[in-house]
């Protein structure tokens, strides 16, 4: 570890989200395609005497405690190696919360990542992916970066190869989604329809995204998150309106993201939609697997 470790925790965003059965343990089966991208938290670890976890963050209406992913996967860490050195750790928040923006997994990734490091234990890749499946479906694929398909829960994560940089918008619109209702909503709808069984398409992890013609883009969860929250309709439909090439859901939502063909395209769109009240508007890009594991300088071993 460098004596300043501040690491970026980058989002993600689901290129394509495909709902399949809902298994014996009340999750559901998806096949999804992941994309990090260059909005980020900030990770700051310094050393403590004991093995205390002390969480600071710049957002104070994020829990400090056990209720946040970085403390649990700290702990989580200290407990697979019995470990018995602690860590003082700055949170500076930017990735918006509640938004299906990845930004607690992203966390929790590269804590697991630095604390590894940091406290010199003998942990492996692999090691850190089994520890953050336990924490969450979506923080494995930030042990791998770029563009992955996963499977499973979202937790079984398939490298693929990297589109092209393409310039992005955010909008987080102020109507919040709960994942769970959404959930219930799509099972109600599907049984009603008899179509409880995959709703998966047979595509192969290859055809999955189109990253040329953009047609691959697909959210099973949109037409119930936006029935439950219109505003988040509202907010593809500014994004469309403003230029975008292409604009979908953001995971489970509630943030919505517009693909521009060009930096000047999405600063126009800024333009336009800033003044929508109470909305939160964040400029980014896709970031691939090299630039990636590049951002971790050194630790970027661990991601290999």
């Amino acid at each position: 570890m460098t004596k300043d470790p501040a690491l970026p925790a980058f989002a993600k965003i689901n290129l394509s989200l495909r709902i399949r059965n809902r298994r014996s343990d009340g999750y559901h089966d998806l096949d999804t395609i992941f994309q990090t991208i260059s909005l980020c938290d900030t990770i700051k670890i310094g050393a403590v005497d004991n093995s205390e976890i002390a969480l600071s963050c710049d957002d104070r209406q994020l829990p400090v405690d056990s209720e946040n992913l970085i403390v649990r996967a700290a702990r989580a860490l200290q407990d697979r190696f019995s470990m018995k050195k602690g860590a003082r750790i700055r949170l500076e928040k930017r990735i918006p919360s509640r938004a299906g923006l990845g930004g607690g997994s992203s966390d929790a990734a590269v804590t697991l990542l630095a604390l590894a490091r940091f406290w010199g234990t003998p942990a492996t890749r692999q090691d850190l992916i089994e520890i953050g499946a336990e924490l969450g479906a979506d923080v494995p694929f930030f042990f791998t970066g770029g563009m992955a398909r996963g499977t499973g829960i979202g937790e079984r994560v398939e490298p693929l190869s990297d589109m092209p940089e393409r310039s992005l918008l955010i909008i987080k619109p102020v109507a919040n989604i709960n994942t769970a209702d959404a959930y219930k909503v799509f099972d109600e709808r599907c049984l009603t329809t008899g179509n409880s069984k995959s709703i998966l398409s047979g595509s192969q992890p290859t055809d999955v995204f189109d990253n040329k013609t953009l047609a691959s883009l697909n959210n099973d969860f949109e037409q119930v998150v936006f029935e439950l929250q219109p505003e988040i309709a509202m907010a593809k439909a500014a994004l469309m309106g403003a230029g975008a090439q292409a604009a979908m859901l953001a995971g489970s939502g509630s943030a919505v993201f517009g693909i521009f063909d060009s930096e000047d395209a999405q600063r126009r769109a800024i333009q336009a939609i800033e003044l929508e009240t109470g909305w939160r508007v964040f400029p980014c890009k896709t970031v691939g697997r090299d630039n990636y594991r590049n951002a971790f300088g050194d630790l970027r071993q661990l991601l290999a």
